[in-house]
Order: structure tokens, then sequence, then C-alpha cells
């Protein structure tokens, strides 16, 4: 993620070294329309498709394997548990652990979880509130030597903390969401001495004190509430939060609008007495605050057993099996090789991967594929390109997709996708969404920059995101470092509330990115086609650390139509390697020299 320039935390950072890198210096840088009790199977669009057959040759439910590790109250020794794990995650930025922690509702006293890499911890209630734990979830640097940037892939959900000192640290960088949580005191984000950060997501939580982001260069928040927000350096955004500070920007650099458009939260895990279900929350439109705290949630329930729990190894065929037998699909925590897709044909199917389930396509295959159906749900995994190119590696809905799902959108929720780090991947582009009314929530798509298998052409990947599907919505747009666009968005009505750019690095020079007469590709290009458009709070970082010397002409381009909007959008040439000559279209002052300040336009046209 972000590179790191000197920052001033409040009254407190210490003078940093000028701008580092942390790759190549080691340093910074169900119906929506009607509420369902808790508890109702499935509707019948989910319903498990056996009657009138032979029986299911895939049997659903079972046990959530080795590396799903659950807790209570009574369990002895949890902490040195939590120890053991975080001592296997800390460092183990590109390895094969992968981790769910989870806490059956109760008070736990005098814990303190620290989270690696592919590890996800999560209160099993149906409100946060239903488990307590009086200490500290912890997202620390001290394995990058206080450096934040790199503290990728880990997540906190459903639980509420009573921190120790009163305040709470997560120190984050990009896939990392904090979700459903109910902090009782306030959340530092940034790591311990105040150095670089560049994070990050919270969505549905309550902060009852202060968050406190010192260092972080930029983050999204959406429906919550937070007592109070102490700074901001570049990009804040904010959706429907109560509590958040009003609109500022430029200075400080506070995006903030009072209700998010649609949103409906992330399904899951919960337990029922002794059983296991899945929570489905339901749709909202215009929303503000959190979902839960004033009764039973809104949404639906499905009992574990009308879901496939997958396990590492499984065959990509077993896993379509069991969809065409009607099953969900949990995917428990580990690593996938997919020989053919993952083909998810039913509405309403839910595909949830627990602890960073991880999916790598082999011999070039898309990962996964959604029909043009109504209310699917993709959530909590990774997908990881293989060496051999994928077209796509995620693709929602077919081309050509038409279908109205205003009533039940299909939500893509902390799905990641990587290309290179962990060995050499390929794709043209990483995730396609076709469907109409699709909403990606918190997504981060990723060309790698450091780790194994990275190159301008050893892990080729031409475009992140692109859009089709008119009616998109898109909260916490997190894309990086691909060799051409970034994002494209080809459909109508579009709408961005908040977006994260760096543009790739490893360009050799300034004729590998020459695109036409243009210099550079946008991070984020609507097409000529498109009359409306709207975005917020949208931000694109250059660092071409091969070429200082290489210009990109702006970060954004888009049509001159009266329906297409901006608001809020900044450049910024991260320590002078590079730099940009416009922020939208030739809109915007060029940035300069060393200084890694931003150049800001607050509305366009």
């Amino acid at each position: 993620m972000t590179p790191s320039p000197r920052h001033s935390s409040p009254d407190r950072s210490p003078d940093r070294p000028a701008v580092g890198r942390r790759a190549v210096l080691g340093v910074a840088a169900a119906a929506a329309s009607a509420p369902a009790l808790v508890g109702l199977s499935a509707p019948a669009s989910a319903a498990p498709a056996g009657r009138g057959r032979s029986p299911r040759a895939l049997p659903g439910g079972g046990d959530l394997g080795p590396n799903v590790i659950v807790f209570d109250p009574s369990t002895p020794g949890i902490q040195a548990k939590l120890d053991e794990v975080f001592k296997k995650q800390e460092s183990a930025q590109f390895g094969t652990g992968r981790y769910a922690l989870l806490f059956k509702p109760g008070t736990y006293q005098g814990l303190n979880a620290q989270l690696g890499f592919y590890t996800s911890i999560a209160g099993l209630g149906l409100s946060p509130d239903d488990t307590t734990i009086n200490g500290d979830v912890t997202v620390d640097a001290g394995w990058f030597n206080g450096n934040a940037t790199q503290n990728f892939w880990r997540s906190a959900e459903n639980l509420a903390l009573v921190p120790v000192n009163g305040t709470n640290r997560w120190a984050v960088a990009q896939a990392a969401p904090f979700r459903r949580m109910h902090v009782r005191g306030g959340l530092n984000l940034s790591p311990d001495g105040y150095g670089w950060a560049s994070g990050g997501y919270i969505a549905d939580s309550r902060i009852d004190g202060q968050v406190g982001p010192y260092s972080q260069q930029q983050w999204y928040t959406r429906d919550s509430a937070v007592g109070g927000w102490l700074n901001a350096v570049w990009n804040m955004v904010f959706s429907g939060v109560e509590g958040a500070p009003a609109q500022s920007f430029p200075n400080p650099p506070y995006t903030t609008i009072d209700t998010t458009p649609i949103s409906r939260e992330k399904p899951f895990l919960y337990l029922n007495g002794t059983e296991y279900r899945v929570f489905l929350p339901e749709k909202r439109t215009n929303a503000r605050g959190v979902t839960w705290g004033n009764g039973t949630p809104r949404g639906t329930s499905l009992p574990l057993s009308q879901f496939y729990v997958a396990k590492p190894g499984v065959t990509a065929a077993t896993l379509n099996e069991a969809l065409t037998q009607g099953l969900q699909l949990l995917l428990t925590p580990g690593i996938y090789h997919l020989d053919q897709p993952i083909q998810v044909n039913r509405a309403n199917t839910v595909v949830l991967g627990l602890g960073y389930a991880t999916l790598i396509p082999d011999n070039g295959v898309t990962a996964l594929k959604v029909a043009d159906v109504d209310g699917v749900r993709l959530a909590g995994f990774l997908i990881d390109a293989g060496p051999v190119n994928s077209a796509p590696l995620l693709e929602v809905g077919p081309q050509g997709a038409s279908a109205d799902h205003s009533a039940n959108p299909t939500t893509v929720q902390d799905v990641f996708i990587r290309i290179g780090g962990a060995g050499p991947g390929k794709a043209t582009t990483s995730m396609v969404i076709n469907s109409r009314h699709t909403i990606v929530d918190h997504t981060w798509v990723w060309r790698a920059d450091h780790g194994d298998g990275v190159g301008w052409e050893t892990n080729r990947a031409d475009y992140g995101v692109r859009v089709n599907g008119d009616d998109v919505l898109a909260t916490g747009l997190f894309v990086e470092h691909f060799n051409k666009y970034d994002v494209q968005w080809f459909g109508q009505r579009g709408r961005t509330i908040f977006f994260q750019n760096e543009k790739a690095y490893d360009a050799p020079n300034q004729a590998a990115i020459q695109n036409g007469s243009l210099k550079g590709y946008a991070a984020y290009k609507v097409a000529d086609s498109v009359t409306t458009h709207e975005g917020w709070g949208l931000g694109s970082y250059c660092y071409y650390n091969v070429d200082p010397s290489i210009v990109q002409h702006h970060g954004f381009a888009a049509p001159n139509a009266p329906g297409v909007k901006f608001h809020n959008l900044l450049v910024v040439s991260l320590g002078g390697n590079g730099q940009y000559e416009r922020v939208i279209n030739d809109t915007g002052s060029p940035t300069s020299g060393t200084s890694t300040v931003p150049s800001t336009v607050v509305s366009y046209p």
C-alpha cells in the first residue's frame, strides 16, 4: 500500500526520514422489503433443492475444521492459544496459514488477541454485545519496525471490547475490515510510536470514545457511530456515520455524507443455542448508524445444515455439485485450488469464507462466476491469481447481464484479489461486475508490488476492476498497481464512495505507460459513453520508483456530461517519484517536488 511521507501525528509523532517504500526500502508506505424473524429458514429460492429428488450426495453442516478455533468463557488457556496463533502468523505475509478465532457469547477477562496475517476474530452472538472481551484485539507493527503499511489480511467482527487502557489499537492497512464491533472506549488506528499507516475500513460499528487515526493516510467509515474523530492526513471519508466530523475537504480532508444510499451488511456465523446458523442482514436504503443494539437484527437466518462446509483439498467439481444440490458454501480456512470456476447459478446463494479462505485458479480459469440472478452474497475470501493468466478472476453476472436486481442485489463484501506476492500470478482483469445493482462493499484488488513473483511482466495484470453493469454501487474501493487502468466504469448510474489507489510503481519508463496521446492510464476511468456517474472521496497516488521521471497526466478521467459528477478528489506524488500533471481530465494543479502534498479538486465539473 502506501509509501510513507513525513507525517505529523498530532503533537506526538517524531520527525520521520524522507519518503520510503515498504516494498523496496522495507519502510512505509432474502426479500429486502420486509424484515423476517431470526431463526426463519431460507426463503423458498434458497431452500434445499432435494424435494422430489433422490437424497443428496453431499451432506450439509459438519465440523468447521482444525483452523476454526472456538472458545467459550470456560475454555482453559485462551491467551496461550491466541499467542500461539499470533506467533505463527505475525510476519507470515505470504504464508499458507489461515485461522478463524471464534468466541461464544459470554464475557472474557484479561485477553489481548494480537492478530497477524490471515487471522479473523469474531463473536458468535447475534449482537456484538453478546460477546464481551474485557481486553484488547490488537494489530500493531512490531514485526515491521513500527511500519503498519503492510498489515493486510486480518479482520475483527461482532465483538464488544473493553480495552485495558481505555483505547484499543487497530493499526492496519488494506483488506483488514473492522465490522460490527462495539468498542467501549477509544480506537487508535496507528502503530505504537505513531509510525506509518495506510488503511482502512470500519462498518456497522460503534466506538464510544474517540477514533485517533494519527498517521493513517486514508480511511473509510460506513454506517457506524463514533464518539469523536481526531485528525486527518489525506482522505477520510464517512457515510452514514453518527458523530462524524463535518464536511470540510480539503482542509481538513473530511468527506462526510449523511447516509449511505444502499447497504446490506455482511453475512455472519452465529450460535443459536448449540446450533450454528448464518445470519443474512437485510438491505437498508439511506442507511445511518449501526444495524444492531435495538432488539433483534433485521434479516433472515440459515442453519449450517443448508451449507456445504468445505475443507481445503475439495475439488471445484464438488463445490459445484453442492451448489447444484441447493446448498450454500461455507469455505473453512485454508487454500483451495480450482481447475474450473465455482459457478453460482441460484438466486440468494451465499458463499462465505472464514479465516481468509483462499481460492487459487489453476490453468487460467476464472475462480468464481455468478449468473445474472438476485441476491447472491459473496463474502470473506481471497482470490489469488495463478501463474497461468486468467481473463477475469471474479465475474459477477455474465457478459450482457441486464436483469433488474434493485430489490435484492448481489453483494461482494471483503472479497479480496491478489496478483503476485505469494508467487507468480497473472490476470487480464481481476474483477468484472456485469450484473446491475451489485454492491461492492470493501474490496482490495491488488497487483503486488512486493513479495515473490513480482515484476512489470512477471505479475502482469492490465486492469483491476471493470464495471459493465448499470446502477452499481461501490463503498470502500481499494485498487492498486495495475499495468493499465485500475478501474474502468462502463455502466450507467454508477456510484463510488471512497476510492484509494496507487499507480504501479514498477513501470520501467514513460513509454511503458503511454496511453495513446496521454501520459499514463487513469486510476479511475469512466467511459465516454456514460452519461450519469458520481463519486465521493477518491484518491490516487504515484510512486514511480524505477523511473522517478515518469509523468502521469491525471488520476481520473471521465466524460464532460452534466450527470457525471465528482466530489473531493486528490492526487499525490509520493516523495517526488513521478508526478501528476492534473487531477481529473485537464483540471487541477500539477503535483511537484518531493513534498508529498496532495493536489485537490473539490467539485467536478
